[in-house]
């Protein structure tokens, strides 16, 4: 039986009537229409639906939607704007990082994640936040270069 959940995601409430088990992946991108977050794998193991639950990085595909009512749901559309781009955002453009496309929100997620844990992280500290994201286009070094970026300039949120 569907329930009807209050979710806050990218600073607005949002009303969704859903199965309460249904994936908060799903959620966001079936019933709030988002795309950042996206399908990968559905076992927690490419990254490529990470969003941030109050602030930590967690993988929305295989998150029920019960288990995140009241919390702050961050997407990567909530992390700037084409117009006003955070400094993650730039640093990745600068960096020439997107080559598909597919993985860089939860790229952005996890980095961001990190870089407001450790606003001044180590290469392998990098690594280590980045470990479990996987890039299929082989830009890891150009994420890698990004992260340190964004780091030198300023907090991405």
């Amino acid at each position: 039986m569907a329930d009807r959940f209050v979710l806050r995601v990218n600073g607005e409430e949002r009303a969704v009537v859903v199965e309460p088990d249904a994936p908060l992946l799903y959620v966001l991108r079936n019933d709030l229409e988002l795309d950042g977050p996206k399908f990968g794998c559905g076992l927690s193991q490419c990254g490529a639906c990470a969003v941030l639950l109050d602030g930590v990085e967690v993988r929305s595909c295989i998150t029920p939607v019960s288990a995140v009512s009241g919390a702050e749901i961050v997407t990567s559309e909530g992390l700037g704007t084409a117009t006003q781009p955070n400094a993650l955002q730039s640093a990745f453009v600068a960096e020439q990082v997107p080559q598909c496309g597919y993985c860089i929100s939860g790229m952005m997620i996890a980095a961001t994640a990190l870089l407001e844990r450790n606003p001044n992280p180590s290469r392998d500290e990098i690594k280590t936040a980045m470990n479990g994201h996987l890039c299929r286009c082989g830009a890891h070094l150009r994420i890698l270069r990004a992260v340190t970026r964004a780091a030198n300039e300023s907090t991405p949120l």
